[in-house]
């Protein structure tokens, strides 16, 4: 008896937290699995930086230029770790500069807590400094946007926060904590984590989507964030091969079936969505990306009946006309899914279907190559991916910010392998990539870590070159430098016969900023220089910019501008 009860008082003892609130917040943050947190120096939120420094071990604290970039940071790194990430913004300005961040996290369902100070309580509604009540402003981009009150209950909210975060569907929380709150002491319990427990499928509805898969002749398989997120992406893949159907991947969902695989139709995407009879759409919202759930219909042929399977039950979108929505854990929903398609399906049923998107890809591929290798001046961008296509090592991440550029990037960049692939997703936000390649480095320290900026988004983050130089955090930087946002110019010359508010300085030495900065880098013109120019920079061990001078006349040729 003596030794149960001395083991039950170590064991309280262990979980026993004494001290300000910072060390309270930040000890529940290190129970949750997070090791790292983004942030940009404010007065308000002193209290967290040491205790982070005052852990054992120590939290690393990565400190940046720009709020927006130390929340697109914890995004990146929960993105691609599949753990909540965590931001810390001081008060006022701090948190109104990373809103956007947030609100880019909410439209991707990435788990994180972004920590928020508060002016004081007991000052509040006296002016005091960067005195704002932040949750109503976080409230419809978040899981939950609150107040914490009480210092002894910083531990306990945290802990719920990062839970509800990782929790389908997946989301920021936001929790701001008065100046006072924050700076007084405490002695409270640490609480032991709750996994989220997975929420097993109904197996008449998923023998009723096997029942549809059998009588389809033409289906598509649509693989999306959640997919890889929620860890589904193996059990996605059994079910692609299982039945043989062909699949478009989207978002980070790309990688889930690698490059060259032969049912990933990203090549043949409008034969394959515009040919089909029947859609699964799995881990992805029925958006723009996806012409809003209407499938289908090429040539003449009836509209594709859609099946939608998403993590959690809000996720089906209420506009589009699905046969069927399912909401479950994807893993199970896959296997659930695949064992009953073996009951009623066969083998090969789709192998024509499958061929002949099969072959499309292939087409479209071979009538890249011409793109890829264009020689000559003012560069094509297609160049510019060409070149890096053949120097991307299996797990390199890639990362997508700027318009057009990027663009052409999604079309001819496929990852080898799931979680290679990051853009700013459904929201469209520029400004995600300083911040997306300073998580993506930390997650990744060993892979290569490849940044496609356009010009006009360059703009918005190049300062935090200077946040992977003082991290000592090497990422290879391209610009495409096309002086001007194409994504707006061409739109409105087709409109209008004119454009206006669309052009940069040609020529930009975005180079010399990042040399300014403590990195290195050089401006390409000619298009042979752009491979050995990419050498030098995976060699450099520095953040290294290409500043590659572009065609500003080569227009991506979108088939949808998002309305």
């Amino acid at each position: 008896m003596r030794t149960r009860r001395g083991a039950e008082e170590r064991d309280h003892a262990d979980r026993t937290v004494e001290g300000h609130g910072g060390t309270l917040a930040v000890a529940a943050a290190r129970a949750h699995g997070i090791d790292t947190m983004f942030t940009l120096s404010g007065g308000h939120v002193l209290p967290l930086y040491d205790a982070a420094a005052g852990a054992a071990p120590p939290m690393r604290v990565v400190d940046v230029r720009h709020e927006q970039t130390a929340v697109f940071a914890a995004e990146a790194t929960a993105k691609l770790t599949r753990r909540p990430g965590l931001a810390v913004l001081t008060a006022g300005p701090g948190v109104t500069n990373g809103i956007s961040a947030v609100a880019t996290a909410w439209f991707n369902g990435s788990p994180m807590l972004v920590l928020g100070g508060r002016a004081p309580a007991f000052r509040w509604g006296s002016g005091a400094l960067q005195e704002l009540d932040h949750p109503p402003l976080l409230a419809p981009i978040t899981k939950r946007a609150a107040t914490v009150h009480d210092t002894d209950r910083i531990t306990a909210e945290v802990d719920a926060a990062l839970t509800l975060a990782n929790s389908p569907h997946r989301g920021p929380v936001f929790l701001d904590v008065p100046m006072d709150v924050l700076y007084d002491r405490a002695e409270v319990s640490l609480p032991d984590p709750t996994p989220p427990v997975p929420v097993l499928p109904d197996p008449d509805p998923v023998a009723e989507v096997a029942d549809l898969l059998a009588r389809a002749a033409r289906p598509v398989l649509v693989l999306g964030q959640d997919v890889w997120i929620g860890g589904a992406e193996h059990a996605a893949r059994r079910a692609a091969e299982t039945m043989g159907i062909p699949v478009v991947a989207n978002g980070m969902g790309r990688g889930v079936l690698p490059a060259g695989h032969p049912l990933l139709a990203g090549r043949a995407r409008l034969t394959a969505l515009g040919g089909a009879d029947l859609v699964l759409v799995a881990g992805a919202p029925l958006d723009f990306r996806l012409g809003y759930g209407s499938f289908g219909g090429r040539g003449g042929g009836a509209p594709a009946r859609v099946v939608h399977l998403t993590d959690a039950p809000a996720g089906p979108t209420a506009h589009a006309h699905c046969a069927m929505t399912l909401a479950a854990d994807l893993t199970a929903l896959f296997d659930a899914l695949t064992a009953a398609w073996e009951r009623v399906g066969r083998v090969g049923m789709y192998r024509i279907w499958a061929a002949h998107v099969r072959d499309a890809a292939r087409t479209a591929a071979q009538s890249d190559a011409p793109l890829l290798g264009s020689p000559g001046r003012p560069i094509h961008p297609a160049r510019v991916h060409g070149e890096l296509l053949r120097r991307l090592d299996e797990d390199a991440v890639v990362i997508g910010d700027g318009g057009d550029f990027v663009s052409f990037a999604g079309k001819y960049i496929e990852p080898a392998r799931p979680g290679g692939w990051l853009d700013a997703g459904p929201y469209g936000c520029l400004g995600t990539g300083l911040g997306y390649a300073l998580g993506a480095r930390l997650a990744r320290p060993s892979a290569q870590v490849v940044l496609l900026l356009g010009d006009g988004a360059a703009g918005f983050s190049l300062m935090d070159v200077d946040t992977l130089v003082r991290h000592r955090l090497p990422v290879v930087l391209i610009v495409g430098n096309n002086g001007c946002w194409a994504l707006e110019k061409h739109p409105m010359r087709m409109l209008y016969g004119h454009d206006v508010a669309a052009d940069l300085t040609p020529g930009t030495r975005y180079d010399d900023v990042v040399r300014a900065l403590g990195g290195a880098g050089e401006t390409i013109t000619r298009s042979e220089r752009i491979g050995p120019a990419l050498r030098r920079a995976f060699d450099s061990g520095v953040p290294y910019l290409l500043n590659v001078l572009t065609d500003p006349e080569a227009v991506y040729p979108r088939t949808t501008m998002g309305v």
